[in-house]
């Protein structure tokens, strides 16, 4: 212990000589502690004392994680890589609707359930394919799909407004600084980063700035809206905010990128680096000396005077780098000499501490490595086990989006719907089961994808054969179509090709 502590311990053992005793007894557990990671006396983890705050306060430098992603995503390789990777297997082309109530709770027959289903996938597809659900008129609902995720990954959560716009539902997509305290005012017990809270931590409003707080035309901010989280009355949800919540009462998300920020900046810095160092390398020149003596017998004063005004100037091939351009010839003034240095360009260390470094930041983003940088060279086997890693992840995320924003969509655009008679759903308003039951849903999006479909196609056989899977089960997983699609589809293609006379040219479907 060093001087300064010894001389602070026996000033408190002066004035509070129980607090003294307490501080002797914590700093004994802490050298003594089970676990090495907890002492305070092993010279690597001396230093080490990082504070113990609660979720909010641990994220409180939002506003700098956030610029700092949003720059990565839009000029980092491998950050804005990371981000479409996952935007593309989760979204996609887009999570679909599949409608599947409880019929037997409900006491209709499985054919009048179909009917319904048949009904609401009808007006649902008229509603989500048309850019009319969009505040905005910009996107439909799933371009807003993709959206809204990247959104959260990139800044750590996004808002959905659900106004209603000309007698329709709409979506109103606000991005996460706009959801601040009003006047950028300080957080308190009741609000959090512009989101208002009850005794228990759940929201209770959003406080919405009129402007994006860092916009650049306009003199402020404001003024805010204060937006309910639900409808007093008819407790009709107002707004989704969507972010993955990492810690217990935790309220505000935290970006994507924001465990990996410095390597990543670094990684981008680096590659630069050897990107211009490389260049440089590549502007290769000619450099013609003059002997001093021949060049004052062969000029006079101003012939002297326009060759070194001539000499000094650089060939502006790289106007923006101040470099040479390639094959150049350059003159150099009486008396100088090049000094030519090998910058070692390419550089062959390069690319193993890239992939070291990309393989520690793919470690944490939950992308294999193979995935992150779409780069397989190794086995099948090996293939195949880094996109089964990566799908498993990406499915997770799937039924995140699915569960957070897309069946909150569809179970308001339905209870607007059957509000205003364009469906029946008897007792959907008055029993809680009831409208659970007609808000059943699954939402299936783009399947994996197949490194050896005929392997793919066996195994999904054999498994179905056994008992352990179904058509349905393995139609979802080989594209996200739903079995019953196909199958009204393949009689229409069977029964046409039977009656224009074609059945024999299709043995395999003949035998079926």
């Amino acid at each position: 212990m060093g001087k300064i502590a010894k001389l602070l311990d026996s000033a408190i053992a002066e004035v509070a000589p129980g607090w003294a005793a307490e501080r002797a007894k914590s700093r004994a557990i802490l050298a003594i502690s089970g676990y090495h990671g907890a002492s305070i006396s092993r010279p690597a983890l001396a230093g080490f004392r990082p504070a113990v705050q609660d979720a909010d306060d641990d994220i409180g430098d939002l506003r700098i994680l956030r610029a700092r992603s949003r720059d990565l995503a839009r000029n980092a390789p491998l950050a804005g890589g990371a981000i479409n990777t996952n935007v593309t297997h989760v979204v996609g082309t887009g999570l679909s609707l599949q409608p599947a109530i409880d019929y037997e709770y409900l006491g209709i027959t499985e054919e009048a359930a179909q009917a319904w289903q048949d009904n609401v996938l009808r007006r649902w597809r008229a509603w989500a394919e048309v850019p009319q659900c969009d505040v905005t008129r910009h996107q439909n609902f799933y371009g807003l799909q993709s959206l809204a995720f990247r959104s959260m990954l990139e800044s750590g959560d996004v808002f959905i407004l659900m106004p209603m716009t000309s007698g329709r539902l709409a979506l109103q997509l606000v991005e996460a600084d706009r959801i601040s305290n009003p006047d950028l005012g300080p957080d308190t017990s009741k609000r959090v980063a512009g989101v208002e809270l009850d005794a228990a931590g759940a929201p209770v409003a959003y406080h919405i700035a009129k402007k994006h707080p860092g916009r650049l035309v306009g003199a402020s901010a404001g003024p805010w809206q204060r937006v309910e989280a639900f409808g007093p009355s008819s407790n009709r949800r107002n707004v989704l905010h969507l972010f993955e919540r990492l810690r217990p009462g935790q309220t505000r998300g935290v970006p994507y990128l924001a465990p990996v920020i410095e390597p990543l900046k670094q990684l981008a810095r680096y590659t630069e680096a050897e990107l211009q160092a490389a260049v440089i390398s590549a502007a290769f020149a000619v450099f013609i000396k003059m002997d001093p003596q021949a060049f004052q017998e062969l000029f006079d004063d101003n012939g002297q005077a326009s060759y070194l005004s001539a000499a000094t100037s650089w060939d502006g091939s790289y106007p923006d780098t101040g470099l040479n351009g390639p094959g150049k010839a350059v003159n150099l003034l009486p008396g100088e000499e090049p000094v030519m240095q090998s910058p070692g360009r390419p550089n062959e260390k390069f690319d193993p501490f890239f992939m070291a470094l990309a393989r520690q930041i793919g470690l944490r983003l939950e992308i294999p490595l193979e995935v992150l940088l779409k780069h397989f060279t190794s086995s099948y086997s090996a293939a195949r086990a880094a996109l089964l890693d990566a799908w498993r992840v990406f499915r997770c995320r799937r039924e995140f989006l699915a569960t957070y924003f897309c069946q909150p969509i569809y179970e308001e655009w339905l209870a607007w719907e059957i509000s205003n008679g364009r469906i029946s759903a008897p007792g959907f308003f008055a029993d809680e089961m009831i409208l659970n039951s007609y808000c059943g849903a699954t939402w299936v999006g783009d399947g994996p994808g197949s490194i050896d479909p005929t392997k793919d196609v066996e195994a999904a056989r054999a498994r179905v054969e056994m008992g352990i899977s179904t058509l349905a089960d393995e139609s979802i997983l080989y594209d996200g179509v739903d079995w019953r699609t196909k199958h009204n589809q393949r009689v229409r293609e069977v029964r046409a090709r039977k009656n224009d006379g074609l059945e024999m040219d299709t043995p395999a479907i003949v035998a079926q």
